[in-house]
């Protein structure tokens, strides 16, 4: 195989943002372009939300982004050839020339947050221009790599962020030229069932595309949301000669100096543990109140006591049980001591190292443990399941990077920045 264009001696480089030519549903070819978008593939709740996304429209995303067949390969296989058939039925259609598309996305409580699809060119770890903040999966990254390779596609961008008001004295030009476009009409525009508008413009003209480029240079980007997309684009790209389109993957980039994402807490559902075993574990070990509140209060109260230190809320019994006022002995015990203090005690590393290493002794693995987004969506597959929720309250976006920075990672799962790019409004076909 050859490598040879992974391993040249590199000068120091900036973000690199590639014009690409999408690939876009033809809104006369389907129901309506909010029907055939999706969350992001690790969003989607399974299997409730998996098959009410299918039965919305026949060609929604999620049949290429989570296709569902007995083993694997069936699955990546079946991506493949509904890709191929969408294709050819004239169902998803290129754009005629390349472009960076400005995509704009607009809640009901007027949060606007802009930013610029391209395709990204892979840099390595050492290079320092893409951090990471969280540890990975390796089975995840494994599924997701069997995806793109059968389909040869970027289905989905992934959520990177940069700083806008750097030393270079801030984002102007790519700024301005996001503000301009978004007053002309667009080539895609749909409001989705969450109640989010979706907009999104193509950008050809050279000077405009060869400005943002210079600009961006300049820049490193944090991983917001795709950590497990990163590192897939990371592994085709070490697979295949270079120069060539695996060098490259598509990316969402956003400047939070100008459009602040919000920050989200991932929570857990443990699958085996009944809520009272896992009350009775933490006794003498942590502090525990039970709630008999509804779940809007009971967040209150957790992020209250989150304010004071490491806290959580536990659910599945039809109440809530606030988690917090650890045992400092314990925490020496388990928590790693050859890491910084902001990761020593973040609530993600005390569930991890504490709780479920030595507490509940829970692994990490699919079987026992599931990640999930939504807060009312754990709660009742928790009491569905008779398993135990595990509620978290959010990290701030300055920890993150802070500690990206210091090239520490955090536990997999810790944060959630949002609002998410929804899948399905414009593809990139490696062909293309």
């Amino acid at each position: 195989m050859n490598t040879a264009g992974h391993s040249e001696a590199k000068a120091p480089r900036g973000l690199e943002l590639t014009p690409f030519r999408g690939l876009r549903y033809d809104p006369d070819r389907v129901g309506s372009l909010a029907a055939v978008t999706s969350p992001p593939y690790d969003v989607v709740v399974r299997p409730d939300g998996l098959h009410h996304l299918q039965s919305a429209d026949p060609h929604n995303i999620v049949r290429l982004i989570l296709p569902e067949a007995a083993t694997p390969e069936a699955r990546n296989a079946q991506a493949a050839e509904t890709l191929r058939r969408w294709r050819a039925e004239g169902v998803l259609t290129a754009d005629p020339e390349p472009g960076l598309y400005v995509y704009e996305q607009r809640d009901g409580e007027g949060m606007v947050q802009r930013g610029i699809i391209g395709v990204l060119r892979v840099s390595d770890p050492d290079e320092q221009l893409v951090l990471p903040h969280e540890d990975v999966m390796p089975h995840i990254v494994a599924d997701r790599a069997d995806l793109m390779r059968a389909t040869s596609a970027n289905l989905e961008p992934l959520l990177l962020t940069y700083r806008g008001d750097g030393s270079d004295g801030g984002a102007t030009v790519t700024a301005g030229l996001i503000e301009r476009t978004a007053a002309r009409p667009p080539v895609l525009a749909t409001t989705t069932e969450d109640g989010f508008h979706h907009r999104l413009w193509s950008v050809t003209d050279p000077a405009e595309l060869a400005a943002v480029q210079k600009e961006l240079a300049g820049h490193q980007a944090l991983i917001a949301d795709g950590h497990h997309r990163w590192a897939t684009y990371r592994r085709l790209r070490a697979e295949h000669p270079s120069p060539g389109p695996w060098d490259h993957g598509l990316v969402l980039l956003v400047d939070t100096a100008r459009y602040p994402l919000r920050v989200r807490a991932i929570h857990r559902l443990l699958h085996d543990v009944p809520v009272a075993d896992a009350v009775a574990a933490l006794d003498g070990l942590f502090r525990v109140r039970r709630l008999d509140v509804p779940l809007p209060e009971a967040m209150d109260a957790l992020a209250e006591a989150a304010a004071a230190g490491n806290a959580f809320l536990l659910a599945g019994d039809g109440a809530f049980h606030l988690v917090d006022r650890p045992d400092p002995e314990l925490l020496a015990r388990t928590v790693p001591v050859d890491r910084p203090v902001a990761w020593r005690t973040l609530d993600a590393t005390v569930l991890h190292a504490t709780l479920l290493d030595h507490v509940w002794r829970v692994p990490d693995a699919p079987a026992h443990i599931a990640y999930i987004h939504d807060t009312a969506a754990t709660v009742e597959k928790a009491e569905r399941d008779g398993g135990t929720g595990v509620l978290m309250h959010p990290v701030h976006e300055d920890v993150v990077r802070d500690l990206a920075r210091q090239g520490v990672t955090m536990p997999r799962k810790s944060t959630s920045f949002g609002p998410k790019p929804a899948s399905g409004l414009v593809l990139r076909a490696l062909d293309l």
